[in-house]
């Protein structure tokens, strides 16, 4: 369990990880972001798309 005393230090080496890890983070380059990009919109607009057959065949069967 964790004690009052030692708490700062713990807040303290997490703080100097995430530094840590921010540091070893590099950039992605803009073909890459798009790529993500695409793929993104098209996995949306494919979840829309099947929302939309789904509503509109419940439609034709009220």
């Amino acid at each position: 369990m964790l004690s009052i005393s030692s708490l700062p230090n713990t807040i303290q080496k997490k703080i100097i990880v995430m530094f840590q890890t921010l540091k070893l983070a590099k950039k992605t380059s803009k073909d890459d972001y798009l790529t993500h990009l695409r793929l993104v919109l098209l996995a949306i607009g494919a979840i829309g798309g099947i929302g939309f057959v789904f509503k509109f065949v419940g439609a034709l069967f009220e």
